[in-house]
């Protein structure tokens, strides 16, 4: 008799400690479970303990921390005609467990193809410079849109990067070329500048000799000086003006 007692109770407690390992349940401090009764819709609960009555309700699991999702790279044309391969990056979590499980079957998935068409919509209003030069105010208009999108699906996108914007080998060597065509163009300018300055000073300059003759003297003694010094010599043959031996004279009377 007591070894068929026993006998009962070994399938007893085995029923029991499956029962409870199927009606207890513990969350972490960043999961959430959503609770369906006989296929509908109960509760979220969470975090720490819960327990469910087996056979009859059943949870579904939900992380809500950042979810980091990498965009596959993806070819845009851009508003001036130029291909280019552009991926990113979005950061999103949710924010409603219910809205994420009940409204949408795969809820990264969804975010993904998302993000994908939103990519190449936003960026191929743009032009190669913008995308290269605005990057932080495309990332901004990428992130408002899947934002608003998302929200029926009780996901939060908090940020959106474009990681990369690979351009052409051919597109790469033409955009050199312009930017050297721009450098040459701007140092022509500033040359053209310098000479315009420099013409006017030497204008300036010769309206002052023309109206003072003893400064054009004292000029042709200071260039006749820098001629000694850089020549190392200590005689000079040059045309020697009578103007200036005129002014000499007067100077020495």
């Amino acid at each position: 008799m007591a070894i068929l007692d026993y006998g009962f109770l070994v399938p007893l407690i085995f029923l029991i400690l499956i029962f409870l390992w199927s009606s207890i349940k513990i969350l972490r401090e960043y999961e959430r479970a959503v609770i369906f009764t006989l296929g509908r819709f109960t509760d979220v609960k969470g975090p720490g303990l819960i327990i469910l009555i087996p056979f009859v309700q059943q949870m579904v699991r939900t992380d809500l921390r950042t979810i980091v999702l990498d965009v596959p790279t993806q070819d845009v044309i851009s508003r001036d005609n130029v291909s280019v391969k552009v991926n990113a990056v979005v950061y999103f979590r949710i924010v409603d467990p219910k809205s994420a499980i009940i409204q949408v079957e795969n809820y990264i998935q969804a975010t993904s193809e998302l993000a994908q068409t939103t990519l190449r919509s936003v960026l191929g209003k743009h032009e190669l410079d913008e995308m290269l030069s605005e990057r932080d105010k495309l990332n901004v208009d990428i992130q408002e849109i899947l934002d608003k999108q998302t929200d029926a699906w009780g996901i939060k996108v908090a940020n959106v990067e474009i990681k990369h914007v690979d351009i052409d080998e051919t597109m790469v060597r033409a955009i050199a070329r312009q930017a050297e065509a721009e450098r040459e163009r701007r140092a022509k300018v500033i040359n053209a500048e310098g000479e315009h300055q420099a013409a006017a000073r030497l204008l300036d300059a010769a309206r002052v000799l023309a109206e003072t003759p003893e400064a054009m003297q004292l000029r042709y003694l200071s260039t006749l000086n820098v001629i000694a010094n850089e020549n190392n010599t200590s005689t000079i043959i040059f045309p020697f003006p009578m103007e200036l031996g005129e002014w000499l004279a007067r100077k020495k009377d």
